[in-house]
């Protein structure tokens, strides 16, 4: 077993099997729900195929923590939980039936016996809301995943690609092997467990001939009728609602998500005097136009734009104030990215799974608003007296942004990344963005699927890092290089295409005595 950094607020432990992680990851998850003493402080424990991750307090305090339920019996306190077994009708009438019955040299009446026959389990969560990595199947049924991955595989497809067998919650691309369809509804947002499958889970496969159903994806909560609000007139690009995220569901595949330049979201909501997580607008490119509902209290942060209020100029990283039929403007971003309107009292909309955030990998929270849109903003709760009213923001663009880091788990496949200068590519979105420039010296060949945190530096084969955003998978199988420092993220969610930046590693501070 092996303790891995991971950044400054979580760790990756690594052990030898599946079955260990699985022992693991039950034991460390009973000692947080527990929360006993800084246990309490856990926010997530997420199993993998060889690694658990776990997250919550700073990192050495972390440690401290699995290094002393390592050596005590606490581990061994834990009560594991009652098996649950969850039977998954499948019609056996995949495109890759047959194909697949090649590759195992089976007829296809012996796949889908095969599979069926043998109960599979949950091993950890992936790519989307409620899929699982199932395990212990019909060892005949190891098969490589497809040449060419498809663009859209449709929701309830069940697949198989090497030991693994898993259905498609929703529509995705994808590479598996498919070999039949299924019915059952994996992920329900409105459920108090809103994932069928979580790990541990013991599944069964059977064949059925049943004509396809509906499959169910929950109901969303009821609009709120707030009388004040935000109307949108005019956008270039959707406007996300976003708020401090919603951890603690990586395990079934649910990202944090939130803001992504998080300090500029906390900045926002000091500024216009809200507390709780309310949600502000998060804005890419800025220029829009929006119109008040009432009396309107509200501040722009992240990127500077210029912002009018009927004409009347006001400075962004300030409280301002929009009296109701007012039109506010908000002008293109003179340096950055991504810009943050926050309104006293919060945008009051449904929250899913906790967070009224828009989470884009995932397809949960509020839809992005466009033109037309009616935004409700919630009544502001108690007296309010600012910690600050302005505060001063950089319109200077850098020609080179420097991105601090901390060693990953996998720092040693990579040489070269500490001090290294990328353009950002054409592809960043939320999720991440791809680096270009001269690729780093790597470790040939890949690692099992593993838990990543928000900052992950991925090195794939090419060589040229990915940073991993706030809307991030949850799970990925690149080799974890460092981890953005908080700040370096909000950084990182502000680089546009084009943009040049530096990769610059630091350690964590040793904590000092008393």
């Amino acid at each position: 077993m092996r303790l891995l950094p991971c950044g400054e607020r979580a760790l990756l432990i690594e052990v030898a099997s599946l079955d260990e992680v699985l022992a693991l990851e039950t034991s460390l998850r009973g000692l947080a729900e527990a929360g006993r003493g800084a246990w309490g402080e856990v926010v997530d424990v997420v199993p993998a195929a060889r690694t658990v991750l776990v997250t919550g307090p700073p990192a050495d305090l972390l440690r401290r923590l699995v290094e002393a339920a390592l050596g005590s019996s606490e581990l061994s306190s834990v009560a594991s939980p009652p098996v649950r077994e969850v039977v998954i009708p499948v019609r056996y009438d995949g495109p890759d039936l047959e194909d697949v019955a090649d590759l195992t040299g089976l007829t296809v009446d012996q796949v889908v016996a095969a599979h069926t026959g043998t109960p599979w389990r949950v091993a950890f969560g992936g790519f989307a809301p409620g899929f699982a990595y199932l395990v212990g199947g019909d060892p005949r049924l190891r098969v490589p995943r497809r040449g060419s991955p498809r663009t859209r595989v449709p929701a309830g497809s069940v697949g198989l690609a090497d030991e693994f067998s898993g259905v498609y919650p929703t529509s995705s691309p994808g590479g598996w092997q498919v070999i039949g369809e299924s019915d059952v509804a994996l992920f329900d947002p409105s459920a108090r467990k809103p994932a069928l499958l979580t790990p541990g889970t013991r599944v069964r496969f059977e064949a059925t001939d049943a004509p396809p159903t509906a499959i169910s994806r929950g109901v969303p909560a009821a609009q709120t009728t707030s009388a004040r609000a935000l109307l949108v007139e005019e956008t270039l690009l959707p406007i996300l609602i976003e708020d401090e995220g919603r951890p603690g569901l990586a395990a079934v595949g649910v990202g944090a998500s939130g803001a992504a330049n998080l300090g500029a979201y906390r900045l926002g909501a000091r500024l216009v005097g809200n507390r709780d997580g309310e949600a502000a607008l998060e804005l890419a490119m800025g220029r829009a136009d929006l119109i008040a509902v009432g009396d309107l209290t509200l501040a722009l942060t992240g990127s500077p734009c210029l912002v009018t209020v009927d004409g009347r100029a006001v400075s962004a990283g300030i409280a301002f104030t929009a009296p109701d039929g007012a039109r506010i403007r908000i002008g293109a971003p003179a340096d950055g990215l991504r810009s943050y309107l926050s309104v006293r009292g919060g945008i009051d909309v449904p929250e899913v799974l906790g967070s009224r955030s828009r989470d884009t990998l995932g397809s949960l929270g509020p839809e992005p608003a466009v033109a037309g849109a009616r935004l409700p903003v919630a009544e502001a709760s108690g007296p309010w007296l600012p910690v600050i009213d302005w505060t001063p923001l950089s319109v200077e663009p850098v020609d080179l942004v420097e991105l601090r880091y901390l060693p990953g788990p996998r720092d040693d496949w990579v040489e070269g990344m500490d001090g290294s200068e990328w353009s950002v590519g054409s592809a960043v979105d939320r999720i991440g963005a791809r680096l270009t420039g001269e690729p780093l010296r790597r470790r040939e060949g890949e690692l099992p699927s593993e838990p990543v945190v928000r900052g992950a530096i991925q090195v794939p084969p090419s060589g040229e890092p990915v940073l991993f955003l706030a809307d991030h998978p949850v799970t990925g199988g690149y080799p974890v290089a460092g981890v953005l420092t908080a700040q370096a993220a909000d950084s990182a969610a502000q680089l546009g295409p084009g943009q040049r930046c530096r990769l610059v590693a630091v350690r964590l501070r040793a904590p000092t005595a008393g």
